[in-house]
């Protein structure tokens, strides 16, 4: 039983399944098709959050360098994932690579808390940008009906329209193609990205040199906590994280390092791309840096242009220029947050519709949902069925009980990717990477080392929710996927004699 638990499906038939005629996705995307995905989906309204947030709380003006330490980790997970992903381009990321290297029970685990991760982050982003827009709306004098404007505040029924529209639409636009994708998300990461730019040439002009001192304040000890809401390693060690100060820098890494989330889902369009093995690592470095680069500068402008202990907590960049006599600026920035998490909720929705899709495929999940639609050659049935139930639960779910994204699955994926890298150079040496990861073993052990830290500083609550998510998995594992799998089929084929059917023909 072991041995099936831990099966590998190699390579070269990941790559087999994905010339199966009615299972195959069709090859549009470019290398900065995959950048503007990746900057699309890390841009959200964290850049004009957790700037100042970090700054105020923890880290002073040198949470610039506190966002230059979190992209570090990122990059380090991302020379994992380029590797991965230029070896092997097929839908799926973590899950598909696990799978090659780890064995099927590991690649459920990491699929299924992906599904999970992803979705619960497309109706949380959902929901937030249906507030910004109807605060628009207010400001111009346009009032929704109250049943129609969402949970919050709500007495009797409500529905947040907004939010479900907005799945709705960026559903019918992944089922229409992956190239109009990549033009609506082109489109609107310019304007977003053009936004941030101007706030950061604007703020620049409105910069004082006496708010950067100290540029590391003195550090404080920040008091440990006793319940599922402090991090776990103080619950485990009685450690608690260091305000301010040098350590302090660190302690804000892990807090902004989850505005980079999202540059692994560009892995997970890696079978959609006419080059992946060229353009896969570019698309995914490439947007790295971009927003590690965008994040400093706004870090740096935001403490400069007001005392970072006077930020405000809600909205900091925009009262950082209404305390600079602009106000004006404050729209701009809220408009730039709406833009922004368009973008964040498709590809989210994108991300996970294809790591669905290709749990699907291997027979895990029912095999009806990994059949692609005949003219747009996209996996329609899982993206309508995965967009119709996110636009539920955002519609009907108040912001306040939508959970907070399953961080700890993001950083979870990290780490097995990292090792997935070691045990492929080991166990398949003679595969063609394009794209190698430099000083292995040296990186993804740092890569681990650094996104386990992280995890260890996420509440206790986030590893309970972990935990009972995985426990249902494993149920769905074993009463379905095991049975059913393509692979195990195969396995128990060839052991019998039985012939295998031709590729391409539907099991």
């Amino acid at each position: 039983m072991s041995n099936a638990l831990f099966r590998t499906k190699n390579v070269e038939q990941s790559i087999q399944d994905t010339e199966e005629p009615e299972h195959a996705l069709k090859k549009s995307l470019t290398a900065l098709d995959l950048t503007v995905f990746g900057v699309g989906v890390i841009i959200g309204t964290g850049i004009f959050v957790l700037t100042g947030t970090a700054a105020k709380n923890t880290a002073g003006p040198a949470v610039s360098l506190s966002f230059v330490v979190a992209g570090v980790v990122c990059a380090l997970a991302a020379l994992c994932y380029a590797e991965f992903a230029s070896t092997v381009p097929v839908a799926g990321s973590a899950y598909t690579f696990s799978y090659a290297s780890l064995g099927e029970l590991p690649a459920w685990t990491i699929g299924w808390d992906l599904v999970l991760e992803l979705a619960l982050g497309t109706a949380v982003v959902a929901v937030g940008w249906s507030g910004y827009i109807h605060s628009l709306l207010d400001n111009a004098g346009w009032h929704l009906p109250a049943v129609l404007s969402g949970r919050d505040g709500a007495t009797g029924f409500g529905f947040d329209i907004l939010a479900a529209a907005l799945v709705v639409g960026l559903t019918a636009i992944l089922v229409v193609g992956m190239k109009l994708s990549a033009r609506v998300t082109s489109v609107v990461v310019a304007v977003k990205v053009i936004v941030v730019l101007v706030v950061i040439v604007a703020g620049a002009f409105f910069v004082r040199g006496a708010n950067y001192d100290p540029f590391i304040p003195k550090a404080q000890s920040a008091a440990a906590g006793g319940n599922l809401k402090a991090p776990l390693i103080q619950l485990m060690f009685g450690w608690a994280p260091q305000n301010f100060g040098v350590m302090g820098i660190f302690t804000a890494a892990s807090v902004v390092f989850f505005a980079f989330i999202g540059f692994d889902v560009v892995a997970t369009a890696a079978e959609e791309t006419r080059n992946p093995q060229r353009d896969v690592p570019r698309g995914i470095l490439g947007s790295l840096v971009i927003c590690t680069a965008l994040y400093v500068a706004v870090s740096i402008v935001v403490t400069g242009m007001q005392k970072y202990s006077s930020l405000s907590v809600e909205a900091p960049l925009a009262d950082a220029f209404k305390s600079t006599g602009h106000p004006w600026y404050a729209g701009l920035i809220s408009f730039g947050a709406a833009i922004g998490l368009t973008t964040v909720c498709m590809i989210l929705l994108l991300g996970q519709s294809r790591v669905f899709f290709a749990m699907s495929r291997d027979g895990l999940l029912p095999r009806f949902f990994s059949h692609t639609h005949p003219r747009f050659r996209t996996p329609y049935r899982s993206t309508i069925l995965l967009g119709g139930i996110i636009a539920i639960v955002a519609g009907f779910t108040s912001l306040s009980e939508l959970a907070e994204l399953v961080n700890i699955g993001t950083l979870f994926a990290f780490i097995v990717v990292a090792i997935s890298v070691i045990i492929l150079r080991r166990t398949r040496p003679d595969l063609h990477r394009a794209f190698r990861t430099p000083l292995v073993p040296l990186v993804p052990v740092l890569s681990v080392l650094a996104s386990l830290w992280l995890m260890l500083n996420l509440p206790a609550e986030t590893w309970l929710r972990f935990a009972i998510w995985m426990v249902i998995g494993f149920v769905v594992y074993f009463l379905y996927g095991r049975s059913h799998s393509r692979l195990g089929q195969r396995e128990r084929g060839a052991a019998g004699g039985i012939p295998q059917p031709p590729a391409g023909r539907p099991r």
